[in-house]
C-alpha cells in the first residue's frame, strides 16, 4: 500500500539513530518537543552495532589473550591456547544488545520510524518502509546519516577474503595472515587486535607514515610496539589486488607481494548524504562530500541541520554526539554551539591520545611554546600494571603559559585525555595543573610530571 501525501506534523524530525541522531532526539524531546527518529538498519548505529562498541570488546579480548601470555612470569599460570573467536562473537553481541536496549530507553517519548528518508523539499521529507510510503512535515530536521567505509576500485569488499571495517569484526576464527590497507585509527586498531589474536599482520599505508592526526612521536612508541608484536608496516606504499594467498603492493622500490589469508580495507569513510536528495531543498554538498554548516550545525536551509560524520572534522562518535546536542538546543532557541575541542583517540597499543594543537601545530600559529614530557616509565602505577611504554607531552604557551595541547601515547590515554580536554577546553594554565594534587599511585600523576617538567623550560 502507498500512502498518500497527506504529512503528519511534527516539531523536529531526525534522520539516522546514531550516537548523533539519537543524541539529538533525545535532547530535542527533553526541550519540549515532539520528535520522530528515523532510522533504516539498527538503532545504535555504525558506532553501536558495527563499530566503537564491538571493536572495543574484541581489543579487549585480544589485550586480555596477550596480557595473560605476558604475565606467565610474573606469577600467573602460562595461558594455553588460542582464543575462541566464535565465544567472543557471542558476547560481543550481548554487549551491544544490551545497548541498543539502553538507547530504546533513552529516547523515551520519540516516536521511532523504521524506514528510508529522503528530502522532498526543506518543510517534508518522505519515508519509505517496505512497500509502504510515509510523509512528514517538519519545523526543523537534523540530519545525522553518518558514515560508510570508502571502497578501493582494485580491492572490491567481498565480505570473504577482502573485508571492511565489519566483516573484520564479524570474523569467528583468527586468520593466520592479515595485511590492513590503510594506516589510520581503524586499520591500527583492528591490525594490533588481530596481531594479538594470533595472525600475522602488515599494514599497508600509502602515505609516508601511519597514524596521522597524531603527533609523530606518539606514534613512534606504536611502532616500536608494532616491532614486539611482529606486525609489519610498509608506507608509501599503495595495495593492487589479491594474488593466491597475498596482497600484491607497489612501493617506490618496486612491487611486492604480503601473506594475507584476509585483506582488511580501512582507508577512511564517507559521508552518507547520497539518497538524501539534499538538492530538493537547496542544500549543496561541500569538500569531500560533506554538508557545510554554521556553529550550531544549521545548513544552508534554516530549517534543516547536518551532523557527525556528514560535516567537516573527524568522524567520531563523541563528536557526532556533542553536535546533535547543539542541534537540538538550537532547535529550541537556546545559545548553543559547537565546540573545535574534540579528543582524538585511538586504541591501539600503547593507546593513542590527543587533544588540542600540537607543537608544530603551535609553532606554525605563531606560539611560542615550551614542551614538557613525562615518561609512563617512571611511574609506579605504569611499572605495577607492567605496561610502561609511553609518554605524555603537554604544550604551553610560553608567554602566558595557557594549555594549548595534551598528547599522550600509554596505558589508559583514552581515559586519560579527558583531563586534558578540560584543561584545553577551559584554557587552563601551567599552574592549574601545577597546583591540583594528583593522586599516587595513579597513571595521572604522568600530566603533572609532565608539567612540572615544562615549568623547569621557563626562562
Amino acid at each position: 500500500m502507498v500512502v498518500g501525501e497527506i504529512a503528519t506534523p511534527v516539531d523536529v524530525l531526525v534522520i539516522g539513530g546514531g550516537p548523533g541522531g539519537y543524541t539529538a532526539a533525545a535532547r530535542a524531546a527533553e526541550l519540549g518537543k515532539e520528535v520522530v527518529l528515523v532510522e533504516d538498519g539498527q538503532l545504535g548505529g555504525v558506532c553501536l552495532n558495527v563499530g566503537c562498541i564491538p571493536s572495543k570488546a574484541l581489543i579487549t579480548v585480544a589485550d586480555q589473550h596477550e596480557r595473560a601470555r605476558s604475565f606467565a612470569g610474573r606469577g600467573l599460570p602460562a595461558a594455553d591456547g588460542a582464543v575462541d573467536l566464535a565465544a567472543t562473537q557471542r558476547w560481543k553481541q550481548e554487549v551491544v544488545d544490551r545497548l541498543v536496549g539502553g538507547v530504546r530507553t533513552l529516547l523515551g517519548s520519540v516516536e521511532v520510524v523504521d524506514g528510508y528518508a529522503r528530502l522532498l523539499d526543506d518543510r517534508r521529507v518522505s519515508v519509505e518502509s517496505g512497500d509502504q510510503v510515509n510523509h512528514y512535515r517538519f519545523d526543523a530536521c537534523i540530519l545525522a546519516t553518518g558514515s560508510r567505509p570508502v571502497e578501493l576500485t582494485d580491492l572490491p569488499v567481498d565480505g570473504e577474503r577482502v573485508l571492511d571495517s565489519t566483516g573484520a569484526l564479524a570474523l569467528d576464527a583468527v586468520p593466520a595472515t592479515m595485511a590492513v590497507v590503510g594506516g589510520g585509527y581503524i586499520g591500527l586498531e583492528l591490525g594490533t587486535a588481530y596481531a594479538k589474536l594470533g595472525s600475522s599482520v602488515t599494514i599497508v599505508e600509502a602515505l609516508d607514515r601511519i597514524g596521522t592526526g597524531f603527533d609523530p612521536e606518539l606514534v613512534r612508541v606504536v611502532e616500536e610496539r608494532f616491532e614486539a608484536l611482529g606486525v609489519g608496516v610498509l608506507t608509501g606504499a599503495r595495495a593492487r589486488g589479491l594474488g593466491e594467498q597475498c596482497l600484491e603492493v607497489s612501493t617506490a622500490d618496486g612491487e611486492l607481494t604480503v601473506p594475507a589469508d584476509r585483506v582488511l580495507v580501512a582507508v577512511g569513510r564517507a559521508p552518507n548524504t547520497d539518497g538524501l536528495q539534499l538538492e530538493n531543498a537547496g542544500i549543496e554538498l561541500g569538500e569531500g562530500g560533506r554538508i557545510p554548516v554554521d556553529e550550531q550545525g544549521r545548513t544552508s536551509s534554516s530549517r534543516i541541520f547536518a551532523i557527525g560524520d556528514l560535516v567537516d572534522g573527524p568522524a567520531l562518535a563523541h563528536k557526532a554526539s556533542a553536535e546533535g546536542r547543539v542541534a537540538a538546543e538550537a532547535v529550541a532557541g537556546l545559545p548553543s554551539a559547537a565546540d573545535a575541542t574534540v579528543p582524538l583517540i585511538a586504541f591501539t597499543d600503547p593507546e593513542l591520545a590527543s587533544v588540542g594543537l600540537t607543537e608544530e601545530a603551535a609553532s606554525e600559529l605563531g606560539h611560542e611554546v615550551m614542551v614538557g614530557k613525562a615518561r609512563f616509565a617512571a611511574s609506579g602505577r605504569a611499572q605495577t600494571l607492567g605496561t610502561t611504554e609511553g609518554v605524555v607531552k603537554l604544550v604551553v604557551d610560553r608567554e602566558d603559559e595557557v594549555v594549548l595541547g595534551v598528547h599522550l601515547a600509554g596505558p589508559d590515554a583514552s581515559d586519560l585525555i579527558s583531563e586534558g580536554a578540560v584543561l584545553v577546553e577551559c584554557a587552563l594554565r601551567l599552574e592549574d595543573v601545577l597546583g591540583t594534587i594528583h593522586p599516587h599511585p595513579t597513571l595521572g600523576e604522568s600530566l603533572h610530571d609532565a608539567a612540572v617538567a615544562a615549568a623547569r623550560r621557563r626562562r
